[in-house]
């Protein structure tokens, strides 16, 4: 088994227990964004997993967007990433 260079860890522990590595992120061709898919890309940003940069990058993402995202969970927690729920948790 061969492991590709990557620059930074491999996987990161989160808080809750829960290991997560380059596996658990979407494809790079991911165009259907839903909320465990933000949840995750986020995630692997705040832990360390990839950096903000790599994100944008890897998944064609402009900064507003990501920084949408970042701010929508840091505020009401993941549930605040799905389409249902923006009335309910948009800044007004």
């Amino acid at each position: 088994m061969y492991l590709k260079k990557v620059d930074g860890p491999r996987q990161v522990t989160l808080p809750d227990g829960v290991v997560l590595n380059r596996a658990d992120l979407p494809p790079v061709d991911t165009r259907r964004w839903v909320a465990s898919r933000k949840a995750v890309v986020v995630k692997a940003v705040i832990y360390g997993l990839i950096t903000e940069s790599e994100a944008l990058s890897r998944y064609s993402l402009s900064e507003e967007e990501f920084a949408s995202w970042r701010s929508a969970v840091d505020a009401h927690g993941e549930n605040a990433l799905k389409v249902t729920a923006l009335q309910k948790y948009r800044q007004l």
